[in-house]
C-alpha cells in the first residue's frame, strides 16, 4: 500500500476522537515514540496499528497493540502541502 502521508507534512487532528479500524491516528508507544498511523483492528484492550508502507515502517507487529488511552486523536486531514481529507 502507498502511504497517505509523507515526512514533513502538517496533518489536523482531532485529538480525544474515537479510533475506528480504517483511521489515521497519532498514538504513543509504550516508550514513548509518537507515531502517525493506520487502525487495524481492536485487540484486548487496545489497538492493533499498521504503517500504510509495511516494509518500512514499525507498527504494532514490532511493539505490540497500543491501549485505547495511548491514541490521542484523530487524523482528519493533510493541511500541507496540498490539502486533504483522510
Amino acid at each position: 500500500m502507498r502511504p497517505a502521508l509523507r515526512p514533513g507534512q502538517r496533518l489536523l487532528v482531532l485529538y480525544g476522537a474515537r479510533a475506528r479500524p480504517g483511521r489515521v491516528v497519532v498514538a504513543r508507544f509504550a516508550d514513548g515514540t509518537l507515531a502517525v498511523k493506520r487502525v487495524a483492528e481492536r485487540r484486548g484492550s487496545g489497538w492493533w496499528l499498521l504503517s500504510d508502507n509495511a516494509g518500512v515502517g514499525v507498527d504494532s507487529r514490532h511493539r505490540g497493540a497500543v491501549p485505547e488511552e495511548d491514541v490521542e486523536g484523530v487524523v482528519l486531514a493533510r493541511v500541507w502541502p496540498r490539502p486533504r481529507l483522510l
